[in-house]
């Protein structure tokens, strides 16, 4: 009997592909065909790479064949944020500064997945070079939102949220600086995974912020994020901040939250801008992990509010100096007409780069110029001390807090013209990337007045993910798995 495609978890379809139920080529070629039926709508590919994917399930098939023991994820396709390298794919971060460029080496984290037995599908639109909060700012078009294409998708990894949302593939890597993923997951009503700071190595992911970026992965459940964690986490000689980690983030998956203890900060889920939708979509899910044994204790991050200050000043001074190599001298977009070298750069850069990327550069050259760094700077690096401090205080106290994801659902395109009002989608996220702790997304159900998905977030103290993506599941048992947006369920991607 035909099966639909986008009814299956990466689990399913690794343990199918294992049995000898279907091939893994079977698999690749479904997947391609729910991307040609579906995202021209949703537009959440910038490269879509058959013979690649194609090749990996001959390979997955072949070790079969022979008897081979298969890798974990074998069979399974997967697709990559547009700022991470993979050899036979362009890598241009959303940018017309990198339009046409080819990698020519691979992202740790990519290879992790291709090792497991991931097949690559391709890589997803993003906000240019990571900056912004809808997937609206990329030189090569919007993301749509699944779950009605007027609406943005979250950003910056908008295109890896909604390709898992519309059904495409079952996982995808994305990349959280201030809530990139977090915040995606959350308006497209999907697993979104930000790991601790350290968790997966950036070797090979172009930078934004180092002291704050961290890839993590997207699924429709919290199974198929940790079977993701399972082949991402761990130490690379090649980045300096990876920690060794050998957990197994499926061991103790469902053992549920009995006797552990949720942290609710009423101030922030009560905080004004807070959408009354998703104050009470936050306090079902508190109620639902509570049913589930555990118990709600008051907590509070007294700094969390100076948050969106301090990354604003701590983001833009790391992009600044992270983005100063695109210059157009040895690769990038470069300006023909130049009369010197000067004139050549500043023209590349003034022309390559768009206008939120250039704020931020200029932003950054500002906060780390003479007399005034001193005034901004180290202050800001003095409130992350302190919020940092706070969560460690609150995590003596819980276990996991509860918080919202976003202060409303998915916003309409061109609804937040003002930069300020885009930077305060963030206001629940930022926090957890300046402190460097683990958080995920996990869908609670539609908003009451909306119709749009609203997701929980969760936020675990530092290496303890694989306790966070615990307390993640029960929310899941209590609301099920995230489901395939209704206009592209079945639409394409039959597997037979």
């Amino acid at each position: 009997m035909p099966t639909s495609y986008d009814s299956l978890g990466a689990g399913q379809i690794a343990r199918l592909v294992r049995d000898g139920e279907v091939s893994a080529r079977e698999v690749a070629q479904a997947a391609l065909d729910a991307v040609s039926a579906r995202d021209g709508d949703v537009h959440a590919f910038l490269q879509v790479t058959p013979e690649l994917a194609l090749a990996a399930a001959d390979r997955v098939d072949a070790a079969r064949a022979a008897g081979e023991q298969l890798a974990p994820l074998a069979g399974v396709p997967v697709a990559f944020k547009d700022n991470m390298h993979l050899v036979g794919t362009r890598t241009t971060c959303g940018s017309r500064m990198l339009e046409g460029y080819e990698s020519v080496f691979t992202a740790t984290c990519v290879q992790r997945m291709l090792d497991a037995g991931c097949l690559p599908l391709g890589k997803l639109n993003m906000d240019e070079f990571a900056f912004g909060s809808s997937t609206e700012s990329s030189y090569f078009g919007k993301t749509c939102n699944p779950h009605d294409l007027g609406r943005v998708p979250g950003g910056s990894s908008g295109g890896s949220a909604a390709a898992v949302a519309a059904g495409m593939l079952p996982l995808t890597l994305g990349s959280d600086t201030g809530g990139s993923i977090r915040q995606p997951a959350s308006f497209c009503g999907v697993v979104g995974l930000k790991p601790t700071y350290g968790m997966v190595s950036r070797y090979g992911v172009v930078a934004f912020g180092s002291s704050l970026d961290q890839v993590g992965p997207f699924g429709r459940t919290v199974d198929d994020v940790a079977l993701a964690m399972n082949a991402l986490a761990g130490r690379d000689p090649r980045d300096c901040t990876s920690q060794r980690w050998d957990v197994d983030f499926c061991e103790h998956l469902h053992d549920g939250v009995e006797g552990m203890r949720i942290g609710i900060v009423d101030a922030m889920n009560h905080a004004q801008g807070v959408d009354p939708e998703v104050e009470s979509a936050i306090d079902a899910a508190a109620q639902a992990l509570c049913a589930a044994g555990a118990q709600v204790v008051d907590v509070e991050l007294p700094h969390a509010p100076e948050a969106i200050s301090a990354y604003y000043v701590l983001a833009p001074c790391e992009a600044f100096s992270n983005l100063a190599r695109f210059d157009g001298v040895r690769y990038g977009y470069r300006y023909e007409g130049a009369r010197d070298l000067s004139e050549m750069t500043s023209m590349s850069r003034a022309i390559g780069f768009g206008p939120e990327v250039k704020r931020r550069i200029m932003l950054g050259a500002y906060l780390l110029s003479s007399g005034v760094y001193d005034k901004y700077y180290y202050p800001a690096q003095q409130v992350r001390a302190l919020i940092t401090q706070d969560y460690r205080d609150a995590f003596e106290r819980c276990d996991a807090i509860l918080m919202p994801a976003s202060p409303r659902t998915a916003f309409a395109f061109g609804e937040m013209s003002n930069p300020t009002q885009m930077y305060l989608s963030d206001m629940f996220t930022i926090s957890i990337n300046i402190a460097g702790n683990a958080g995920v997304t996990v869908p609670v159900g539609v908003g009451a007045d909306s119709g749009l998905p609203v997701g929980a977030q969760l936020v675990g103290p530092a290496f303890a993910d694989d306790r966070l993506l615990r307390v993640a599941a029960t929310l899941q048992d209590a609301y099920g798995a995230a489901p395939v947006a209704r206009a592209f369920s079945g639409k394409g991607g039959e597997l037979r």
